[in-house]
């Protein structure tokens, strides 16, 4: 019921309602019934509807203040527990639908949104001692998609990693992959992200190795990338 509340009693109308969400993501000892994995997949299918997730704690101000300024639907998801401790000053609006290049790559360019953000800087860190360039996109806005900057990087890089800490079945990654698909390019994209099976109860950090979602973990699928590609 409260699905149909959000799908009729909002979405239908375009009313401007913010949809603030708490614990996306793994959420850690609180068990498979608190883990927030489904919200980017089960929203981004809703017409009229914006879906964004924040990589730190100034991105989530901002945000809140575009939302604030929208005229419709609009979610923004965050995970539980401490954030980064970036500097927090003021509030910018932040263009709907646009994304933030964060690091220039080569061959192989990484779309990360929320936690997983810093997570695929830190990979791009590790794998620049290894000698290999990745390209990381704080894809901030799930729906709708920066597509002029998709576009322009499908154009550039010959491969994609997609990290979601949501469900891989139609969450951020199936949404790149549409998108690509719809417009015949054909580019090979690998999502990252939670498996198609409830995840237990455990440290978060534990959790998100596990489903290969932290930098040690994109890091590594990068290097299996590159050894695939060179083997």
């Amino acid at each position: 019921r409260a699905y149909d509340q959000v799908i009729h009693d909002v979405a239908l109308q375009n009313l401007h309602v913010v949809f603030v969400i708490d614990r996306g993501g793994l959420v850690g000892d609180d068990g498979p019934t608190h883990h927030g994995v489904f919200d980017l997949s089960y929203l981004r299918c809703i017409p009229n509807m914006v879906v964004c997730a924040p990589k730190d704690e100034q991105e989530l101000r901002d945000l809140l203040y575009t939302a604030i300024n929208w005229h419709g639907p609009i979610a923004i998801r965050y995970p539980r527990g401490p954030a980064y401790g970036v500097p927090t000053e003021g509030f910018r609006e932040i263009p709907i639908g646009s994304w933030e290049v964060l690091e220039e790559g080569e061959d192989i360019d990484i779309l990360a949104g929320g936690y997983p953000v810093y997570q695929a800087l830190r990979a791009s860190e590790m794998l620049r001692k290894e000698g290999i360039k990745v390209g990381v996109v704080n894809a901030r806005f799930v729906k709708p998609m920066d597509e002029k900057l998709l576009e322009e990087l499908s154009k550039k890089y010959s491969l994609f990693i997609t990290v979601e800490d949501n469900t891989i079945v139609g969450g951020f990654g199936s949404g790149v992959l549409e998108w690509l698909s719809q417009r015949g390019v054909l580019k090979p994209v690998i999502t990252l992200g939670v498996p198609d099976r409830f995840i237990e109860h455990g440290n978060q950090n534990l959790l998100r190795s596990l489903v290969g979602i932290d930098a040690e973990g994109i890091a590594k699928k990068v290097l299996e990338v590159v050894g695939t590609k060179t083997g």
